[in-house]
C-alpha cells in the first residue's frame, strides 16, 4: 500500500501565523539577550538568567525570572508552550 501525499511549500510567516494565539513558546535568556528584546528592561543586572514567553510568531509577551511565571502567562492566555533550547 503506497501514500500519495501531495506537498504544499508554505513561507515562514505562513507557519508562525499557523499558530497564532494558539502556541507559545518558552526560552531562557541572557541579560544580554533581554535587553535586545525587552528594551524597557534597561536596569536589570548582567549575568542573570531570564525566561520568555512568545507568540507564535516571535512577539514578545512575557518576561520572568522563573519558567514557572511565564508557564503562568501562557496558561493566563490560553497558550499551548513548547520550550525553544
Amino acid at each position: 500500500m503506497s501514500l500519495n501525499i501531495e506537498k504544499t511549500e508554505i513561507s515562514t510567516k505562513e507557519l508562525a501565523q499557523l499558530g497564532t494565539n494558539k502556541i507559545g513558546y518558552t526560552r531562557m535568556m541572557t541579560s544580554k539577550q533581554v535587553l535586545e528584546i525587552f528594551p524597557e528592561t534597561e536596569n536589570i543586572l548582567p549575568d542573570m538568567e531570564f525566561w520568555a514567553l512568545f507568540a507564535a510568531d516571535g512577539e514578545p509577551l512575557a518576561l520572568a525570572d522563573h519558567p514557572d511565571a511565564v508557564l503562568s502567562s501562557a496558561f493566563d492566555n490560553d497558550l499551548k508552550t513548547v520550550s525553544v533550547h
